[in-house]
């Protein structure tokens, strides 16, 4: 039999135009998590983001501070603020080529899922919204219903790779003839184990890398609302997710280095 094949995504700025966690920042304040003064540095953060001006020192910092900034949230009341504000942030903001390529590769009867460092509170909702199969997230520490400020799982760089090859063991996809999209070089090791990479918007390192590998380079430039169109397919009744309960996207850097100094590194 013909083994099961799926479409991997990276999120921000492949499937979406900017950072899906601190495009929530201003509802954040309004429900009473974060200051004015954090939702400020979240739009600077979201600013730098988006005009691709950050190394990766910068948004170390941006997710040690986005990390520690959630400690002692509600669980619930983030759950609730995302799913109540979801549609007016996230239609907006999704590329119109990244739905079409989803419709194709569901047309095709290839799995959608979404890879992102985002927590999955913010992941796993946008995956539903795009029918997606399962989704691969970064998972925060949950204790009596609040987020700690620390890090379970951070699905970040090479992890990316180890999830979705873990999946493909688990599910039985022949990552030969699957599929993986992404903008950013930290992902590399994400499209390497798929049989077809592709580059999305990427940065210049990416973009350096994919030309010499000659992987096709993808341009997305137009932002759509879902409504707006024909909805993809809906996908099965409960969104798998790999890694469940994480909040924020960020802070993964506090994890990495207690890893590493767990490891002896």
């Amino acid at each position: 039999m013909t083994r099961p094949t799926a479409a991997f995504f990276d999120l921000d700025k492949t499937i979406i135009a900017k950072s899906s966690t601190l495009a929530f920042s201003r509802e954040f304040q309004a429900g009473g998590l974060i200051s004015r003064r954090a939702m400020l540095r979240s739009a600077y953060a979201q600013f730098v983001f988006f005009t691709g001006g950050a190394d990766h020192d910068q948004m170390d910092k941006m997710r040690q501070f986005m990390s520690q900034l959630c400690a002692g949230w509600d669980v619930a009341t983030v759950r609730e603020i995302v799913h109540e504000t979801l549609n007016n942030i996230v239609e907006p903001l999704v590329f119109d080529e990244a739905v079409t390529l989803i419709e194709e590769h569901r047309l095709a009867g290839r799995d959608i899922v979404i890879v992102s460092a985002s927590g999955t509170e913010v992941v796993e909702p946008i995956g539903e919204l795009l029918g997606a199969d399962r989704v691969i997230a970064t998972r925060m520490e949950i204790v009596d219903g609040k987020y700690t400020g620390n890090i379970d799982y951070y699905a970040y760089a090479q992890e990316k790779a180890r999830a979705i090859e873990h999946l493909a063991a688990t599910v039985g996809y022949d990552l030969a003839e699957s599929y993986a999209y992404s903008d950013s070089v930290t992902d590399v090791h994400m499209l390497e184990v798929v049989g077809h990479p592709f580059a999305v918007n990427p940065d210049k390192e990416l973009r350096r890398i994919a030309t010499a590998n000659d992987w096709p380079i993808l341009a997305f430039v137009r932002p759509v609302a879902l409504r707006r169109r024909l909805l993809v397919p809906a996908a099965k009744p409960t969104l798998a997710a790999l890694a469940v309960g994480g909040a924020m996207a960020a802070g993964g850097v506090m994890w990495a280095s207690r890893r590493k100094r767990a490891l002896g590194a």
